[in-house]
């Protein structure tokens, strides 16, 4: 067996169950793409020329050390590659990442690392080597089902790619995730339902569902707004994310945040660690984090242009350019935006403590006379799937 198949069974370990706490999360970000796609908006740049990964892995664990010194002690529950598209580092590059966070802060075994991965980007021996680095669970981006709207997404693999890729994960991988955008120009709702139930059948535990959103900036945007790019209205809209939802339930993956969707136990463990407000550092270009230092919860973002962060890293040892010292008022509308988007809902105590106040008992009865919210027990309020429609006008009453 080639050394990089050796496994590292320190992080081979099943992985440990969810507490229910919010956690500790390190994110990473690998800034770079084979090809920009017209509807993505996120910190992702096209290089002609290979990537020196070396450099930039010494850049990452030079900012971690600072995230270190940041974040103080802390026992990471989760580890999220993303980009970008990650699956085109080298399995060494993900394996020194690894490394350094396991010699930064207390890494036990069996937490979850996640690695995103493009189709068009897989091949069987990287997953091997990502495998054996220590990733227990892959993150892929599929997008579609049918070549025809793969080559309006502007995707770089087709259907037969992604299946391969599919069960390449499957067969590799502990745990497995794809994601899909729904909502595209002229779908309608017997498609998507064809399209979702067929998704359902390749997947193993956990679906991302998206809504095509028309992000400025981006190539979409100028079609969409010389009326060239028609998406559809919010009523088709709301009744393609009602049969997302009717559907995923009947076969065993309910929702448990607005988009996400998982058989029970197989939630991602650090995207709940954003859902229910917890730490996590952010390395890498344009990455963010939070971290709580004392009182306040500090907010970190970085430098977004990758060879911009590198020089900055090199020199001051992080690419931060942006800390901004968070009060009790801002993380308490914070918990409560990313709270309300789970199923579970946001712990009152928690909001209480933080904002100082109870919710305003006009406004949570006009919420729940209307059925847009409703309460667990006395100890958490979430969303109804009414609510869900309209999260962001639920959120800013209740913030009031």
């Amino acid at each position: 067996m080639d050394t990089l198949e050796q496994p590292n069974l320190t992080r081979h370990a099943s992985l440990l169950p969810d507490t229910g706490e919010p956690g500790f999360g390190v994110y990473v970000h690998w800034p770079f793409c084979a090809a920009k796609c017209p509807y993505c908006d996120f910190n992702s740049h096209v290089r002609h020329q290979p990537v020196d990964q070396e450099r930039f892995t010494a850049a990452f664990l030079k900012e971690m050390a600072t995230m270190r010194q940041l974040s103080g002690p802390k026992t990471v529950t989760s580890i999220f590659l993303g980009g970008g598209t990650p699956s085109l580092m080298n399995p060494s590059t993900v394996a020194a990442i690894l490394d350094g966070i396991a010699r930064e802060w207390n890494m036990p075994d069996g937490i979850e690392i996640t690695m995103e991965a493009n189709p068009s980007s897989v091949e069987a021996e990287r997953f091997r080597g990502y495998r054996a680095a220590g990733v227990n669970r892959v993150s892929l981006g599929v997008q579609a089902l049918n070549d025809r709207d793969l080559k309006f997404l502007g995707r770089l693999h087709d259907v037969e790619d992604a299946l391969k890729a599919i069960k390449l994960a499957r067969d590799i991988f502990p745990r497995m995730s794809f994601d899909l955008i729904y909502a595209r120009p002229k779908q309608t709702v017997e498609e998507w339902e064809r399209e979702l139930k067929q998704a359902i059948s390749y997947a193993v535990d956990h679906l991302s569902l998206y809504q095509l959103t028309i992000e400025e900036g981006t190539p979409f945007f100028g079609l969409h707004k010389m009326g060239k790019l028609v998406v559809p209205d919010d009523d088709q809209s709301a009744l393609l994310y009602e049969a997302t939802q009717a559907i995923t339930a009947a076969e065993g993956m309910p929702a448990y945040e607005v988009s996400n969707h998982a058989r029970p136990g197989a939630e991602s463990r650090h995207n709940l660690t954003y859902w229910r407000y917890g730490d996590y550092a952010g390395i890498g270009p344009g990455a963010h984090g939070r971290l709580t230092r004392g009182p306040v919860k500090l907010a970190t973002a970085t430098e977004r242009k990758p060879e911009a962060w590198l020089e900055l890293v090199e020199r001051d040892g992080h690419g931060m350019l942006d800390q901004e010292q968070l009060g009790y008022d801002e993380q308490a509308d914070e918990l409560l935006l990313m709270g309300l988007r789970l199923t579970e809902g946001v712990d009152l105590a928690r909001w209480q403590q933080l904002s100082g106040r109870d919710p305003d008992p006009k406004r949570e009865e006009f919420l729940l006379e209307h059925g847009f919210i409703e309460r667990i027990g006395n100890s958490r309020i979430r969303c109804t799937p009414s609510g869900m429609l309209i999260l962001d006008s639920v959120v800013a009453d209740l913030a009031c």
